[in-house]
Order: structure tokens, then C-alpha cells, then sequence
């Protein structure tokens, strides 16, 4: 038999084993500057696919401006020379990313390794893309960054000067990365709307360049994305505060109610229905915040854990005393994260007194119940007792009408044997008879009754 060794694949190994390479580094040599933008798609989870779509229709917008063929629908990456300037577009799952990247030319000469850093900032690709592709892209942008790719090392006192004029004499971020580079930065958004990196080509081996400056924007894309859960923490803080206190004055009540008597308990059952009903709606709120939150927060633990993956992939060292990303990092962005994580928490801890709490009342108010159905019994079953009591005194009347009727009846006989001419004493008769008589109606009644209740017990 004739096949290919491809005919024994499954249909996913293909496409699991391009996974990998599915994203490749974009190929930089110093000097190069770039422009990073991050758009931002809201509610991923409930519209993915209207995300691709509006994604890729930015794509395809601005491909056709320039007159490039754009990927098609399902594409998750692209990458094309389009002469002034070269473009990575990856898709993620809530947001875009578009990295533009072009060589600076030096206002004298051809000497592009003498070109300012200062300078550079001026020739940001951006300015190359037209204002209305960009206009389209309002209110999206979630990160947008400078990078100035420059060969050698800022230790000079020229780089020195030239990065204090871009960052100002505040405190930046500077490291030693990857045993070739220098990263430094200050993580603010400038008055043109970009946040600032300078990377530094010192001793960089082929592709090191690459795989520095893709780690740089991912730290910065991956903070700001994870930072995206703390104004739902901090909005989320005070409407737990509400049900909290709510729950608190709950329990004070169930309290107060078990300190009541029985008999009280047992006529307010209707007010503990209340305090049920109360619980129950605490329970709607809170499930309705956590819904809201808990995408929000899992997807910002997730961006939080692959910033500090990138940061340890840098093996950043320290630069004359200056503050690492990881330093930076550890003192900014982890405290952010710690407030997600401890609301999420609280939103668990405090559904799980509000389940406590509701058991507790379901079991007092099963208690309640249980003690009205036993009054009710004892009261069925004093009035049985009464019943029986009052079916025993009219038992014994029925003993006596019956027997007093028969006597009468037996009477009358003994006169008509009399008259019929036989000696017969019809008040001896009447007399001897009597006691007889009641016996055995009453015996009769006896197992009358007995017969009664064997036939309705069985």
C-alpha cells in the first residue's frame, strides 16, 4: 500500500506543532525606532468573535491605505515591509497589538550611529501612519510606547544628559539585560500620549536585539492589562463594605431572635421568613459583583504572571544603583495585584458566611416549624383524648337508653302473656331482666366498637 507518512497524522498535530512558531521575533538591528500600540476590546469573553472582527477590520483598513493585501479573517499574526516602515500585528484574546518599526536618519550626514536618542524620539514611525486610521482607534488604546533601539552603551555622559532631557531628573528605571543591553525607562505617559523606552545594543549576539525589545513590550502590555482589575477591586471594596455590614446587623438580629422563648419564636416565624428573604437578596448582590469580577481578576493574575516571566527572562542586573523593572515592578504594579487577589478572596470568604449564615437560619426556622407541628399534635392529641373521653359518656348513655327501651319493650310482653291468661309478674319480669339486659348491650356496644377500629387500623 502507497501513503505518505503525513496520512497518519491527527488533524491537530499540524497546527499544535506551528503553535510554537506561530509568533516570531521581528527582526531589529540598532538603530531602529518603534511605535507600540495595544487596542483594547472590552468583554471578550461574551463577544470573542466580534473582537477578531473589529480587530482584523483595522487590520485590513489600514492595509489598504498603503495598498498591502492583508491576512485573512482567522489570521492571529502578520507581519509586512511596507518600505518606510515595517509592522507586527498579533491578536490576543482582548486586545491587538501593532508594532511599527522603521531606521532614524541622522540630520547630518549619513551617520545613523551618531543620530541623538533625542533626535530619534522625533521620527517615531507613527508619524507615518495616516490620522485616519488613527482617529479610528479612539478610546482603544490601551498602551502606546516610544523605543529608541540605540547601538552602545548609555554610560556615557552624553547618553547620561540625553536621557535626563527625556525623562526628566525624576527617578527612571535602568538595567543591564540579558548580558548585552541596557533598558531604561520610566514607565510614564508623556505629553505626546507615549510612554518612553531607550534599549541599548551593547554586546547583543544575532537575535538578542529581537528577543529584548519583544520582552520590553510585553512588560509594558502585560502591566497595563493586569493593572485593568484594580479599578474593579477598588470599585467592587465599598459594595462589599455595604453587604458586610448588612450581614453583620442580620446575624445581631438572628441573635436577638434566639434569645426569645419558644413560644415567641414560634409565633414569629414570619420574621425569620424576613431574615431569609433578606439573606437571599445579600446573596443576589454578592453573586452579581463576583460575576462582574472574577474574568477580570483570573485574566489579571494571568498578565501579572507572564510580566514577571518576561522579567526574569531579561536576567536584569543592576546599573550604578539605579532601580531594576523588577524592582520597579515588585514596589508598583505587585501591590495593585495584591488588592485584586484579596478582594477576590473577600468576595469568596464573605459568600461563604452568607451560605453559613443562610443555613443557620434555614435550621433555625426548620426548628420553629418543628415545634409548631409538635404543639399541633399534642393539641390533636389532647383533643382525641377528649374524643374518647366524651364517646365513653355517651357510650354509657347509649348502655342505658338501649337497655331502658328493651326493658320497656319486655314489659309490654310479659302483659300480653299475662293477659293471655299464663301467670306472669311483668314488674318481676322487668326487674330480673334488667341487669341481663344492660349487660349485654353493653357487651354488644363493646365489641361493636372493637370490630370498628380493627377494620379502619387495618
Amino acid at each position: 500500500m502507497n501513503f505518505h507518512f503525513s496520512d497518519l497524522n491527527n488533524a491537530l498535530r499540524v497546527p499544535l506543532a506551528a503553535e510554537v512558531h506561530s509568533r516570531p521575533f521581528m527582526p531589529l538591528n540598532a538603530p531602529e525606532c518603534l511605535t507600540h500600540l495595544a487596542v483594547y476590546s472590552k468583554s471578550p469573553s461574551n463577544e470573542l468573535t466580534e473582537h477578531q472582527n473589529a480587530q482584523h477590520a483595522l487590520l485590513v483598513h489600514l492595509c489598504g491605505y498603503f495598498g498591502v493585501v492583508a491576512p485573512g479573517l482567522g489570521a492571529k499574526y502578520f507581519y509586512h515591509d511596507f518600505g518606510r516602515f515595517r509592522l507586527k500585528w498579533e491578536l490576543h484574546t482582548e486586545f491587538a497589538t501593532y508594532t511599527f518599526a522603521s531606521t532614524p536618519t541622522s540630520k547630518v550626514g549619513d551617520a545613523q550611529q551618531t543620530l541623538s536618542i533625542v533626535d530619534a524620539f522625533e521620527q517615531m514611525p507613527i508619524t507615518m501612519i495616516p490620522h485616519e486610521w488613527l482617529a479610528r482607534l479612539q478610546g482603544q488604546v490601551m498602551v502606546g510606547a516610544h523605543v529608541v533601539f540605540h547601538a552602545g552603551s548609555a554610560e556615557t555622559p552624553e547618553m547620561q544628559s540625553a536621557l535626563q532631557s527625556l525623562f526628566g531628573k525624576s527617578m527612571f528605571v535602568g538595567s543591564k539585560v540579558l548580558s548585552g543591553g541596557e533598558v531604561w525607562t520610566d514607565f510614564l505617559i508623556h505629553p505626546d500620549g507615549f510612554s518612553r523606552f531607550v534599549l541599548c545594543d551593547v554586546a547583543f549576539t544575532e537575535h538578542q536585539a529581537s528577543r529584548m525589545i519583544q520582552r520590553v513590550l510585553e512588560i509594558e502590555t502585560y502591566r497595563m492589562m493586569a493593572l485593568l482589575g484594580l479599578p474593579a477591586a477598588q470599585k467592587s471594596a465599598p459594595e462589599l463594605n455595604i453587604i458586610e455590614a448588612e450581614l453583620s446587623q442580620l446575624c445581631e438580629e438572628m441573635v436577638r431572635g434566639q434569645q426569645a422563648t419558644s413560644a415567641d419564636m414560634a409565633l414569629n416565624v414570619d420574621g425569620e421568613q424576613v431574615l431569609l428573604q433578606k439573606i437571599i437578596a445579600l446573596a443576589a448582590r454578592l453573586e452579581a459583583i463576583a460575576l462582574e469580577n472574577n474574568y477580570r481578576f483570573s485574566a489579571s493574575l494571568a498578565y501579572f504572571n507572564l510580566v514577571q516571566m518576561r522579567i526574569d527572562e531579561l536576567r536584569e542586573m543592576n546599573f550604578h544603583g539605579m532601580p531594576t523593572i523588577g524592582e520597579f515592578m515588585d514596589r508598583r504594579l505587585v501591590p495593585a495585584m495584591n488588592t485584586c487577589q484579596s478582594i477576590g478572596r473577600r468576595q469568596v470568604a464573605l459568600a461563604e458566611r452568607i451560605a453559613q449564615t443562610n443555613d443557620l437560619l434555614r435550621t433555625r426556622v426548620g426548628i420553629v416549624q418543628e415545634q409548631q407541628n409538635r404543639q399541633i399534635l399534642q393539641s390533636l392529641s389532647k383533643r382525641a383524648k377528649q374524643q374518647v373521653l366524651l364517646q365513653q359518656s355517651v357510650e354509657g348513655l347509649s348502655v342505658v337508653a338501649i337497655s331502658y327501651y328493651m326493658t320497656g319493650l319486655l314489659g309490654y310482653v310479659g302483659k300480653a302473656v299475662k293477659a293471655a291468661g299464663f301467670y306472669v309478674n311483668p314488674d318481676v319480669l322487668t326487674g330480673v331482666s334488667l341487669p341481663v339486659i344492660v349487660f349485654g348491650v353493653w357487651l354488644g356496644l363493646r365489641r361493636m366498637h372493637k370490630k370498628i377500629s380493627v377494620h379502619l387500623v387495618g
